[in-house]
């Protein structure tokens, strides 16, 4: 597909030197959008010489590592998505701070929208990253869940309903698909709490015939992975959501293009969750997940026969959102592996390919890394890249001991604890082992990010001040130097630049948003190691 111009990063640059009171965010998809040349570089820019020396020199020195408290991380990690409710919230609800919101949603459209999660720093209900979270955490409930503490197992299925039960709520009517609630470009420009919202709260759906492969693709990936999570703890909930993932992949499939391709929808998800990698994955994706879930040849055929055409040889090493093909890779390998179906194995040849980019030592050409070690792709919001990528590294290892399988990286032997190994590096930079010494997830450890650009948690509670704050009213809180007012447990930002630097500053939003498609993946990451600590590096 093509990809649009970066207006939304030249946006945000304009009207950060014009005029403060308007913001506009979102962590940009994948590394498409990159930014101007120099903009996200502009902190450092702007700072003295003596700063990017500093830096230059620290990163040339090996910080000491730390042992790491993994189960106190892994509960704050889902903790974290407790904060980004929508909806009515629970007498548990653990994180006070926050309300109810959103209790009108789809109400102009006559349906019940109401639930489901805020992407990021917003107040806006993305259909597409928030079916990719909710797959993710399923994934990592159904690779890792026996490793977490039953505690956290409840609460990472708690966090997965949340999510699914909106999800179902969007294909509740036949051959629609709700895609988004609420409209981001008037909610860019404003600096309000969710419980305060007098923003539009605009529905957008697609109905058939037109298409919407990519999310319909997703969600019906994110209920049928769910589905294998509730399988023994709630098997009638687990039926109803596999149930109506078959239905969702055939919308997927006859209905076939991009969401963002519709002119009603592409103005108001453009350029945030635009589809810019095709729609093929999420076909694939979906089936894949149906396969898995059902065991059914339909699914394995589609697999067999659409992998061509769909650009599953395409060997292309991006993990998210919107780009599944690592990740696709990685899974179908899985029946490769354990199961010698031997018509996939070009999936496993891909999912090699990709985990050799990933070790310094190979001869393959590299994933670009920090001088400090941390795995980074240009474009903002870098731990989306970090944590997926550490997932399908811990997912791959355990496929390849299950069946006492090696990679081979250009005449070296890549085995399962080479690939824990790098998994772990990144999960121990993430919580404090870098050059800045500091955790990058909200309340882990005594150094973390207190200026995080995210409305709820940077405007007083409506606990402590009930009062109205409106559309424009909360730019003082936007522009304020003081930490935010309410902690948000457990996001984990977009952390440093290429430099291994970060300024803590609200309004640079690449790196100081947390989004659910970063923690989602992260929580099967912790749960490993919670399991395996003494990984050695």
């Amino acid at each position: 597909t093509n990809k649009p111009t970066n207006s939304h990063s030249s946006k945000q640059q304009t009207n950060a030197t014009t005029n403060k009171n308007i913001t506009t965010d979102k962590p940009h998809k994948e590394n498409k959008l990159v930014p101007p040349q120099g903009l996200h570089m502009k902190k450092m820019i702007l700072s003295p010489s003596l700063h990017l020396v500093f830096f230059g020199l620290l990163s040339q020195f090996v910080f000491l590592a730390k042992s790491h408290d993994y189960q106190d991380a892994l509960s704050k990690c889902i903790l974290f998505f407790e904060g980004q409710r929508s909806g009515w919230l629970p007498l548990d609800q653990r994180l006070n701070w926050s309300a109810n919101s959103g209790l009108g949603d789809g109400s102009t459209n006559g349906i019940d929208l109401t639930g489901g999660y805020y992407d990021a720093g917003d107040n806006i209900k993305f259909g597409f990253p928030m079916a990719f979270s909710t797959t993710m955490l399923a994934w990592s409930v159904i690779e890792f869940g026996e490793l977490m503490p039953p505690s956290e197992l409840r609460n990472a299925l708690v966090a997965i309903k949340w999510s699914t039960d909106y999800l179902l709520k969007t294909v509740s009517q036949p051959d629609r698909i709700f895609v988004q609630v609420g409209d981001p470009i008037i909610d860019h420009n404003c600096w309000e709490r969710p419980e305060d919202m007098d923003t539009a709260r605009t529905v957008y759906s697609v109905v058939a015939p037109k298409a919407a492969s990519d999310v319909a693709g997703e969600t019906a990936a994110a209920l049928a992975a769910s589905s294998m999570a509730f399988k023994s703890a709630d098997p009638g909930y687990s039926e109803t959501l596999l149930r109506n993932a078959v239905r969702v992949f055939d919308y997927a499939d006859n209905y076939k293009g991009a969401y963002s391709d519709n002119e009603d929808i592409r103005s108001g998800v453009c350029p945030f969750y635009c589809d810019f990698d095709g729609y093929q994955d999420e076909l694939l994706w979906g089936a894949s997940w149906l396969r898995r879930a059902t065991q059914s040849d339909a699914y394995l055929n589609y697999i067999q026969t659409n992998g061509k055409t769909l650009g599953a040889d395409d060997n292309i090493n991006e993990f998210g959102w919107d780009n599944k093909h690592a990740g696709l890779n990685v899974l179908v390998s899985k029946e490769f592996l354990e199961g010698n179906v031997y018509s996939l194995e070009s999936y496993k040849v891909s999912a090699d390919s990709f985990m050799c980019t990933l070790i310094p030592e190979s001869s393959s050409s590299h994933i670009e890394y920090t001088p400090g070690g941390l795995i980074y792709k240009p474009g903002g919001s870098n731990m989306q890249h970090v944590t997926s990528i550490s997932f399908l590294l811990l997912v791959y290892a355990k496929y390849l001991s299950r069946t006492s399988q090696t990679v081979n990286c250009g005449g070296i032997s890549v085995g399962p604890t080479s690939l824990h190994q790098q998994a772990k590096k990144q999960v121990d930079y993430i919580l404090g082992d870098n050059p800045m010494g500091m955790s990058y997830m909200v309340g882990y450890s005594n150094k973390y990010p207190q200026r995080i650009h995210h409305r709820g948690s940077s405007i007083p509670s409506i606990k402590v001040h009930p009062q109205f704050i409106a559309c424009k009213e909360g730019s003082v809180y936007y522009n304020s130097s003081d930490p935010n007012p309410n902690t948000l447990v457990g996001a984990v930002v977009g952390g440093p630049g290429e430099d291994d630097a970060y300024e803590d500053d609200r309004a640079d939003f690449r790196k100081s948003e947390p989004t659910t498609y970063i923690n989602a993946p992260l929580v099967g990451v912790l749960s490993y190691f919670v399991a395996n600590p003494n990984t050695n590096y």
